[in-house]
C-alpha cells in the first residue's frame, strides 16, 4: 500500500491548513494526516473514485483491506480516527453532501499496560552516563530531565533556554495543540541540567543558539538520535528488552502512581487532554499491587 497519491487536493490541503492554523500541530502529526489521507486516496483512485464522493461502503472496504494486511487495531484505529477529522471538518465546511464516517465505528482496541521500568532499573540507566564527558553529560541531563518530568520526546529535544527556570526548579513545556505547561524538575535533574549547561553546552554549541541540548552538530537534536543515545544506556546498563524514550515517560507516570499520586495530577504533568488516557495507569498500578502480593505473600 504504497501512496502513489499526489496530495494536491484542495481538500486535503484546506484541512491540514486548518490544524495548523487553528490547533496548532506539530509537523509530525500534519505528516500522519497526510499519509493517512493519501493511502486511502491511492484505495480510492484504483476505484475511480476520490475522496470527496467516498461513501461508507468504501471506508468498510478500506477496513478490511487493512484487516487483510493484518495492519495492527492501533494502525487501524488512527487512520479511522484520521479520516472521521477529515471528513467532518468537509461536512461543517459544507465542502461535501455526506459524510462516510457518520456511521463507522473505531475499532475496539485491547488495553495495554505500556513497558515501564522498575526504579532499581531507572536508577541504572540514569548512573549510565559519564557526565564527566561533554556528550554523555549532555545525555544524562536529558535522562535525568526526562524521568523527572514525563516529557514526550519532542518535547525534551526541542527544549530552549527560555523554557527552563533553575532558580524555581520549573519547565515550561509547549505540548500537543500548543498548549503549555508548567512542570516542576526536582532537585537532581536541576543539578544535572546546570552542571550541564555549566560546562559542557557551549563546547557542543556550533553557532548562537537557544536549544537546549544540541546536537554533535550544534543544531537541534532529532527524535531518533536520542532514541539511539537511550538504547545504547540501557544496553550499558544491562537493561533488556525494548526500551525508548517513551519508556521513561510511562516510568516517571507509574512510579507517581505507585507512589501515591493523584491520577489529574499526573494528567496535567503528561499533558493528557482526557483523563481516560491517563487511566491506564491505574491499571499499572493494579497489575503492580497483584505481583508484589503473590511475590510476598506466603499464600499466593
Amino acid at each position: 500500500m504504497s501512496s502513489k497519491a499526489q496530495l494536491t487536493d484542495p481538500l486535503v490541503e484546506q484541512f491540514i491548513d486548518m490544524l495548523w492554523l487553528e490547533q496548532g500541530l506539530s509537523d509530525n502529526t500534519l505528516a500522519a494526516y497526510r499519509s493517512d489521507l493519501a493511502k486511502f486516496s491511492d484505495f480510492l483512485l484504483a476505484q475511480d473514485k476520490v475522496l470527496a464522493t467516498a461513501s461508507s461502503i468504501d471506508v468498510v472496504s478500506y477496513q478490511a483491506l487493512l484487516s487483510e494486511l493484518k495492519r495492527a487495531k492501533t494502525t487501524t484505529s488512527r487512520i479511522i480516527s484520521s479520516l472521521r477529522r477529515f471528513y467532518d471538518f468537509l461536512q461543517q465546511a459544507k465542502l461535501v453532501d455526506h459524510n462516510p464516517m457518520a456511521k463507522i465505528a473505531n475499532p475496539k482496541l485491547d488495553k495495554k499496560i505500556p513497558n515501564s521500568l522498575s526504579l532499581e532499573q531507572v536508577e541504572a540507566l540514569l548512573a549510565a552516563p559519564n557526565d564527566q564527558d561533554t556528550i554523555e553529560a549532555r545525555d544524562k541531563a536529558m535522562l535525568e530531565l526526562l524521568y523527572a518530568t514525563g516529557l514526550r520526546v519532542t518535547e525534551l529535544v526541542s527544549l530552549t533556554i527560555d523554557q527552563l527556570s533553575l532558580e524555581q526548579g520549573v519547565v515550561r513545556v509547549v505540548g500537543k495543540g500548543n498548549k503549555e505547561r508548567l512542570v516542576p524538575m526536582g532537585e537532581q535533574a536541576v543539578d544535572s541540567l546546570y552542571q550541564y549547561i555549566k560546562n559542557s553546552r557551549g563546547a557542543l554549541l556550533k553557532a548562537n543558539s537557544d536549544v537546549v541540548f544540541p546536537s554533535k552538530r550544534g543544531v537541534q537534536m532529532t527524535r531518533q538520535t536520542f532514541w539511539h543515545r537511550i538504547k545504547y544506556y540501557a544496553q550499558v546498563a544491562g537493561i533488556k528488552g525494548e526500551i525508548s524514550p517513551h519508556t521513561l515517560r510511562h516510568a516517571f507516570a507509574t512510579h507517581l502512581v505507585n507512589f501515591g499520586a493523584d491520577l489529574r495530577v499526573v494528567q496535567l504533568l503528561l499533558g493528557h487532554s482526557d483523563l481516560s488516557t491517563t487511566q491506564i495507569y491505574t491499571h499499572v498500578a493494579k497489575a503492580r499491587l497483584q505481583q508484589l502480593h503473590q511475590r510476598h505473600h506466603p499464600r499466593p
